[in-house]
C-alpha cells in the first residue's frame, strides 16, 4: 500500500508541479478578488469599480526528502522517501479560483466569488516504518525492526468546492490613514475524503526472508473515507470531485486592512493587513462514507501479516482486510459511524506591503497555522514566511517572492502581471538549481474597470 501510495502523490505533483497561494499577486497594488481571497478588507481597496475573475489556478508540491532534481528524473522516489531519520511530509495543494464579481460603491465593496480546493498528504510518516514496508517483501534477509513513535502518522486527501459571498467596508478615514474590514462566508460543498492514521506506534516489525510481521504492536488506527477518494487514491482523475455531496458546511474569513497614504494622493505608503482565514468545517454524508476507530494489539506470540497489505490501492480495500477473520484479533473497533465532519485548516495570516520609492515595493507577509496537522478529521496547513520585492506599474508588474516554508524550507521564485494576466511561482529560481524541495505554479486571468 506504501508504495502505491507514494507513486499515486508523486505522480500527482509531477502533473502540478505552498500553502500560501498566489504568493505576489496576493498582496499587488493592483487588488480584485485575488486580494480578496487572501483578506476580504482588501476588496474595499480596490482601485477599480468592477473586478471580474474568469479563471486562477495555483497549486504546488512541497515536501522535506526529495529534490526538484529527484522528481524530474524519477528514479527510487519511494527508497528517497524513506531516507534519513525525520519523519516523512508531503503536501500537495490546489487552489482554483472560478468565475466571480468584485463591485465596489463608496465606502463599500461586495463580491461572490468560487473556488475549488483538493489536497493530498502524507503527515509524520515514521521512516523505519516506511523503509521496512517498502523493501521487506523483496529483501533476501533477515531483520528486525524496532518501532516506537509518539507521532500521528496520516495519509490524508480531501477536495471541496465553495461559493464565497464577501463584503468590505471602510471604517474610517483620517487625514492619510485609512482602516477597512470585511468578512467572507463560505458555503461548502464536500467533494471527497480519505484518512488512514495510526498513532502512536509501538512493536516489533520482523522481515523473514521477505515475509514481514508485526509483533508485541499497539497503536490507534483511523479509517475514514467519503465519495471516490475511498474507491482508489491512485486515480488522479479523483482529485477532481469538488461538489458532488451539496452543501454541507459554512466556514468564515475575517480581516482588517491600514493604509497610510501618500499627500494628497490616494496611492499608498504603506498597506497592512490581518486576517483569520477558514473558520468553520464540512460534513461528509455520502452513502459510501465510513470513519472507524480501531485498537491495534498484537500480543505474545502473535504476529500480523504485514505481506497481506502490499497490494492495496484503496481505503476501502484496506477496509476488506481488516474485517477478515484472520486480522480480527489485531483490530477491535472502538467508534464507527457513517457521517463525519472534517475541520478546515484555520490560518492567521498577516502582512505589509512598503513602497521604498516610485514603483519599488516590499512586502512581508505570515501564515500561520492554528490547528494540529496530526489530528485525524482534519485538513492540513503549513507555516509560511515570505518576502517579495517587487516593481508595480499600472499595467506591468513583477516580483520576486523569497520564501521559507515549514515542510520544503526556503524557496525563491519569480512572477509576472501584464494588466489582467499574470504567471508566476514562489520557487521557480531555487528550483532551476535542482535542490528545491518544492515545486509550485500559479496564473489567472480577470477584468477589471
Amino acid at each position: 500500500m506504501v508504495k502505491k501510495i507514494i507513486l499515486a502523490i508523486s505522480f500527482l505533483s509531477l502533473q502540478a508541479v505552498a500553502q500560501e497561494h498566489y504568493t505576489g499577486i496576493s498582496t499587488s497594488k493592483r487588488g480584485g478578488l485575488v486580494n480578496g481571497y487572501l483578506n476580504p478588507a482588501e476588496l474595499v481597496n480596490m482601485n477599480m469599480k468592477f473586478d471580474i475573475n474568469l479563471f486562477n489556478t495555483s497549486i504546488n508540491f512541497s515536501n522535506n526528502k526529495l529534490t526538484f532534481s529527484d522528481l524530474t528524473k524519477g528514479d527510487n522516489l519511494e527508497d528517497k522517501f524513506f531516507s534519513g531519520s525525520e519523519a516523512t511530509n508531503v503536501r500537495i495543494d490546489g487552489l482554483i479560483l472560478g468565475p466571480g464579481l468584485a463591485f465596489k460603491n463608496g465606502n463599500w465593496a461586495y463580491a461572490i466569488s468560487t473556488a475549488a480546493n483538493f489536497k493530498a498528504n502524507l503527515v509524520n510518516v515514521d521512516v523505519a516504518l516506511g523503509n521496512a514496508i517498502q523493501n521487506g517483501n523483496s529483501s533476501s534477509l533477515f531483520s528486525i525492526t524496532n518501532l516506537n513513535t509518539t507521532e500521528n502518522q496520516r495519509l490524508n486527501a480531501t477536495t471541496w468546492g465553495e461559493i464565497d459571498l464577501s463584503v468590505a467596508r471602510k471604517l474610517a478615514e483620517i487625514g492619510r490613514h485609512k482602516v477597512s474590514a470585511g468578512a467572507t462566508l463560505k458555503l461548502l460543498f464536500p467533494g471527497a475524503y480519505a484518512n488512514f492514521s495510526v498513532n502512536k506506534l509501538n512493536g516489533t516489525l520482523v522481515n523473514n526472508f521477505g515475509n514481514l510481521g508485526l509483533t508485541n504492536a499497539s497503536a490507534s488506527v483511523n479509517l475514514s473515507y467519503s465519495g471516490v477518494l475511498g474507491k482508489d487514491f491512485n486515480d488522479s482523475g479523483n482529485f477532481s470531485d469538488f461538489f458532488s455531496q451539496g452543501i454541507n458546511g459554512v466556514a468564515a474569513d475575517i480581516g482588517f486592512t491600514y493604509t497610510y497614504k501618500e499627500a494628497d494622493s490616494n496611492n499608498y505608503i504603506l498597506n497592512a493587513g490581518l486576517s483569520i482565514k477558514n473558520i468553520g468545517s464540512m460534513k461528509f454524508k455520502s452513502d459510501s462514507n465510513t470513519s472507524i476507530d480501531y485498537n491495534l494489539n498484537v500480543n505474545g506470540s502473535q504476529v500480523l501479516d504485514m505481506n497481506q497489505f502490499e497490494n492495496v490501492s484503496s481505503l476501502s480495500q484496506l477496509e476488506e482486510i481488516l474485517m477478515q477473520p484472520q486480522n480480527a484479533p489485531y483490530f477491535q473497533k472502538t467508534k464507527s459511524t457513517q457521517s463525519f465532519t472534517v475541520k478546515l485548516p484555520t490560518t492567521i495570516n498577516l502582512y505589509a506591503d512598503l513602497k521604498l520609492a516610485k514603483k519599488w515595493f516590499v512586502t512581508g507577509s505570515l501564515l500561520q497555522k492554528v490547528v494540529d496537522d496530526s489530528k485525524n478529521n482534519l485538513v492540513t496547513a503549513q507555516n509560511t514566511y515570505t518576502l517579495i520585492p517587487r516593481f508595480s506599474g499600472k499595467l506591468v508588474e513583477f516580483f520576486a517572492p523569497l520564501t521559507i516554508n515549514e515542510i520544503s524550507g526556503f524557496t525563491s521564485g519569480f512572477g509576472f502581471r501584464i494588466a489582467g494576466f499574470y504567471i508566476g511561482s514562489s520557487s521557480v529560481i531555487s528550483a532551476a538549481t535542482n535542490n528545491s524541495k518544492q515545486a509550485d505554479i500559479y496564473l489567472g486571468f480577470r477584468v477589471g474597470f
